[in-house]
């Protein structure tokens, strides 16, 4: 049995994790696998693993579409010409 003194998150912890990708989010938001994501906006699978991982981030263009996709991810995948799955 673990006690409460376990259990808590030390006042050190929360500065060593990394927030998370917002490429990440971005497509946990959409509900698609990475190869869905990918596909469904034109992105290379990649870049996206890249972006997600944190190995690179999208530049001010990336950014701005992955808020586009965020924002109206249909209309997105129309105006690229795929379909949201």
């Amino acid at each position: 049995m673990s006690t409460r003194a376990e259990n808590e998150i030390d006042d050190v912890a929360p500065a060593k994790m990394r927030p998370m990708a917002f490429a990440k989010r971005a497509r946990l938001v959409s509900g698609l696998s990475q190869t869905e994501f990918a596909r469904t906006y034109g992105i290379p699978l990649g870049t996206l693993r890249d972006w997600e991982q944190g190995r690179s981030a999208p530049d001010a263009a990336g950014l701005a579409y992955l808020t586009a996709i965020v924002n109206d991810p249909e209309a997105v995948a129309r105006a690229y010409g795929a379909t949201a799955a």
